[in-house]
C-alpha cells in the first residue's frame, strides 16, 4: 500500500497522488480550419497539468481522452472531492505516467462539455448556444487544436502521446500529422477504424438521444430542456459494451435488488445489474451534454487512419517517426485484441519500432481505466524507458 500525506486542509491523501489540481483555460483567436470545411474563428481549451516541465522541455506527455473523458485525468479539484481524475490509477508519483519524471498535459477536447468550446458554448454569431449547429469534428481536428496548445506551452516535441480507445486514435493521428513532434506513441485498446458492429452501437445510442421529446432537434438549451432520458439510455447501451460478460457475471450474476420469484407472489423483480445500469445512465445524463455525445460518437465512426492512404495502413504508418507501444485486453470485445494486432502488423510491415502486450483481464474495454498489476507493470516498464531519454533537471 502507498504511504499517505496530509494536505493543508487536513485531508489524508495517498503519497502517489498528484494532489489538488486546478484546471486552466487557453483561448485561441487564430481561426481553426476543420476537416468538414467549416472554420472556428475562436475557441477555448480547458486543460490540467501535473508534474514539472524540465529545462529543455523534453519530458512532456500528452494524454488524449476517450469518448466520455475530459481534462481531469488525475488528482482532485478540492479536498472534498469524492473521486479523483479518470486515470488516477496510472498518473502520479511512482505510477506508470510518473509525475516525478514527466510533465503531463491533459485537456478537454474541442467539442467537449467540460469547459472547452463545444455545442453547449455560445455561438458568437447568434448569441445562443451552438447546439446541433456546432461543426462536425474529426479526430484530426482535435490533434490540430492540441498542437496549438503545445505551441502555447512551448512544447516542440512530446516525449509521448498516450490515449486509450478514442484517445488511442488521436495518438496514432499525431504520429502521422506531426511525425517530428512526438518520440513515443502509446495506443491502448484502440483500432485503425471502427467495425460495423461498433458503428451500429453508436447509432443506436444516438437514436436514443434524438428520439427523446426533449431533444428539440438539438436546441434543447434554448428551450431550457434536456433529453436526460435519451442520454441515460445511450449511456446504458454504451456502458454494456464497455464491460464483458464474465465481468458482469462476477459483479452481479443474477442477484436481485428487489422482488421475489416465489410462486403466488405478484411482485416486479429488479436485478442488481438493472439498478446498476440505471444509476450509470442517470449519473451520466446529469453531467454530460447530449450534443457532445453525438459529436464524439460520430468522430469515432468517421475515423479511418488509412483512408487517405488508399486504405493501406502500412502506407499510412510509413510517415511515422516515433516508437509505438500497443496494449489490448483479452475480454475487450468492443476493441478486441485483434484490432490492436492489426495495428501492430501494419507497423511491423512499415518497419516501425513497436512493442505489444495483450493483457489478461475480465473487465472488458473498461480494463484500460482500472487497476491491473500486469497492465501496470508493462505500462510502467515502457514509460520508465521513455523517462530515461529525458533530461533530469526541471525548471
Amino acid at each position: 500500500m502507498p504511504s499517505e500525506t496530509v494536505n493543508p486542509s487536513g485531508q489524508i491523501q495517498p503519497a502517489d497522488s498528484v494532489g489538488i489540481v486546478t484546471p486552466q483555460s487557453a483561448r485561441f483567436d487564430r481561426p481553426l480550419e476543420l476537416a468538414c470545411g467549416r472554420t472556428l474563428r475562436e475557441y477555448t481549451l480547458v486543460y490540467e497539468t501535473y508534474g514539472e516541465l524540465n529545462a529543455d522541455k523534453s519530458n512532456a506527455v500528452l494524454i488524449c481522452h476517450a469518448l466520455s473523458g475530459h481534462h481531469h485525468a488525475a488528482g482532485r479539484h478540492s479536498p472534498g472531492d469524492k473521486r479523483p481524475g479518470w486515470w488516477d490509477n496510472y498518473i502520479g508519483p511512482g505510477k506508470p505516467i510518473d509525475t516525478d519524471k514527466f510533465f503531463v498535459v491533459s485537456l478537454n477536447n474541442l467539442g467537449g462539455c467540460h469547459g472547452s468550446t463545444g455545442p453547449s458554448s455560445i455561438n458568437p454569431d447568434t448569441g445562443k448556444p451552438w447546439g446541433r449547429d456546432f461543426p462536425i469534428l474529426r479526430v484530426r481536428d482535435w490533434v490540430h487544436s492540441q498542437a496549438r496548445l503545445a505551441d502555447l506551452l512551448g512544447i516542440e516535441q512530446w516525449a509521448a502521446v498516450i490515449g486509450g480507445s478514442l484517445g488511442g486514435m488521436q495518438a496514432m493521428r499525431w504520429a502521422l500529422e506531426y511525425p517530428d513532434r512526438l518520440r513515443h506513441c502509446v495506443v491502448i485498446a484502440s483500432a485503425l477504424k471502427l467495425s460495423a458492429q461498433n458503428i451500429a452501437f453508436n447509432e443506436t445510442a444516438r437514436q436514443a438521444i434524438t428520439s427523446d421529446p426533449d431533444f428539440c432537434d438539438g436546441h434543447y438549451l434554448e428551450r431550457e430542456k434536456l433529453p436526460r432520458s435519451g442520454l441515460a439510455v445511450a449511456r446504458m447501451i454504451g456502458h454494456i459494451t464497455y464491460l464483458s460478460d464474465d465481468g458482469l457475471g462476477r459483479k452481479f450474476g443474477r442477484e436481485l435488488r428487489s422482488g421475489t420469484f416465489e410462486q403466488g407472489v405478484e411482485e416486479e423483480v429488479e436485478f442488481q445489474v438493472q439498478s446498476y445500469l440505471r444509476y450509470q445512465g442517470d449519473t451520466f445524463s446529469g453531467s454530460f451534454d447530449p450534443n457532445t455525445y453525438i459529436l464524439m460518437t460520430r468522430a469515432l465512426d468517421y475515423f479511418d487512419l488509412a483512408r487517405e492512404y488508399d486504405h493501406d495502413p502500412v502506407a499510412a504508418f510509413s510517415h511515422a517517426r516515433c516508437r509505438f507501444l500497443l496494449l489490448s485486453f483479452t475480454s475487450d470485445w468492443r476493441f478486441a485484441p485483434q484490432r490492436s494486432r492489426e495495428i501492430v502488423d501494419a507497423l511491423i510491415r512499415a518497419n516501425q519500432p513497436v512493442s505489444y502486450a495483450e493483457i489478461e483481464s475480465p473487465m472488458g474495454h473498461d480494463a484500460f481505466l482500472l487497476p491491473s498489476e500486469r497492465y501496470r507493470r508493462v505500462f510502467f516498464a515502457y514509460m520508465n524507458g521513455v523517462a530515461a531519454e529525458t533530461a533530469p533537471e526541471v525548471n
